[in-house]
């Protein structure tokens, strides 16, 4: 690597970072214009709050000139396939919850089985195809975008060890849509790498709808790309708790979604979720500072958990269904048919085979242990109760 190419690899400004998107992609058409501006808030906030080290500089650029390759590339597929946003998103089943409540476990069985649509990971870091991939080809090859996606992982492990204890991180597995809604620049995946206060600030302070809008087109375009390699499906798996604080645009977007909210104590969960920020965020920093984090969180999902029971209130009963995390532990399968009969679909036997060997081969204590205390991240009981009363008196209090 030459001097100038290694200044530019740890600079984040914006000039540089989008010369160097265009070089990359060969493009020049970002497609809607909604993300400048949240993009130059978090470039601000990686220079003056994350306190990034070296790698982390390096890190958080690539991966925002990644997402950025990745909207040239899609502009260009929808610019010469207006069909891709003709594509129906037929009633999606939604998963949302706090963080820990078992999202992942109940959202992996669902997709496990061989009707439902649902993202994999490493569509969610590039849901544009490589160069050279074409309609025709598409069911030739094992695409190229997971062998990429399988080194990302192996490099966030080398990094963080501690990782693979809180997350199962899976280049093939179904993941979180979180990943989709980040291409607009409008989500809240930045602040889980690197401390940025103000773009929470701006997240609060904007409207969110424009980067459902794209999440939206850019799941069209996923469907459109799965229909060429032959996968036809009756209807989506989604999974991600960031639509607790939007739920109102969730619904907007997707008409026909039906969203299962999984419920445990946030005394158990707030604690856990803040140390997988916490170790998130040490990938990039030397300066990550855990009560910080379990603050900065905890005031987030605080304030999404009261915009979720405001949206509830609003909306027919019948959209939701609730799922606590303790009877999805004992009995997945039990949990999944109640969603299945209030969706109006068939529990099959294939359906059932498919997720039972899921279940098999991805038992939790396969996976190291999380540890962690509420101590370590500034919670107490008594703090985590008062500031998610409303919430544990309606849902909690009950199974306790």
């Amino acid at each position: 690597m030459t001097a100038a190419a290694d200044n530019r690899a740890t600079r984040l400004d914006e000039a540089s970072i989008l010369e160097e998107a265009r070089e990359r992609a060969g493009l020049d058409d970002f497609g809607s214009p909604e993300f400048w501006e949240p993009l130059r808030v978090i470039l601000r906030g990686l220079e003056d709050e994350a306190r990034l080290n070296p790698g982390g500089r390096m890190g958080q650029r690539e991966r925002i000139v990644g997402l950025l390759v990745n909207r040239l590339r899609a502009q260009s597929w929808f610019a010469r396939h207006p069909e891709i946003v003709e594509e129906t998103l037929e009633d999606p089943i939604v998963i949302v919850g706090f963080p820990r409540t078992g999202t992942t476990m109940l959202h992996r069985t669902i997709a496990s089985e061989p009707r439902m649509y649902s993202i994999a990971w490493w569509e969610t870091r590039n849901p544009a195809p490589f160069p050279g991939w074409t309609p025709e080809n598409a069911a030739l090859d094992r695409d190229p975008r997971i062998a990429d996606a399988e080194k990302q992982i192996r490099a966030m492990l080398e990094a963080n060890p501690d990782l693979a204890a809180v997350h199962p991180f899976e280049a093939e597995g179904p993941d979180e849509e979180i990943m989709i809604l980040e291409h607009s620049f409008i989500s809240g995946v930045p602040p889980a790498f690197a401390n940025l206060p103000s773009y929470f600030d701006w997240l609060e302070a904007h409207d969110n709808g424009p980067g459902y809008a794209y999440m939206k087109q850019l799941i069209q375009f996923l469907q459109w790309q799965k229909k060429q390699r032959g996968e036809e499906r009756e209807r989506w798996v989604l999974k991600t708790p960031h639509h607790l604080m939007h739920l109102d645009l969730l619904f907007e977007h997707f008409p026909g979604a039906t969203v299962i909210q999984t419920h445990r104590d946030p005394v158990e969960t707030m604690p856990s979720f803040a140390s997988m920020n916490y170790e998130s965020r040490l990938l990039a920093s030397d300066e990550v500072d855990a009560e910080e984090t379990g603050a900065q969180w905890c005031n987030r999902f605080r304030k999404a958990m009261e915009r979720c029971l405001d949206v509830r209130d609003r909306m027919p009963a019948e959209r939701f269904v609730d799922i606590w995390y303790r009877d999805a532990v004992a009995d997945p399968i039990a949990q999944v048919k109640r969603i299945y009969d209030h969706v109006g679909m068939t529990f099959t036997k294939e359906a059932e085979r498919a997720m039972l060997a899921w279940a098999e081969e991805n038992r939790r204590g396969d996976r190291p242990t999380h540890d962690y205390t509420l101590e370590q991240f500034g919670f107490s009981e008594e703090s985590l109760r008062r500031d998610f009363a409303g919430y544990r008196a309606r849902f909690i209090a009950e199974r306790s």
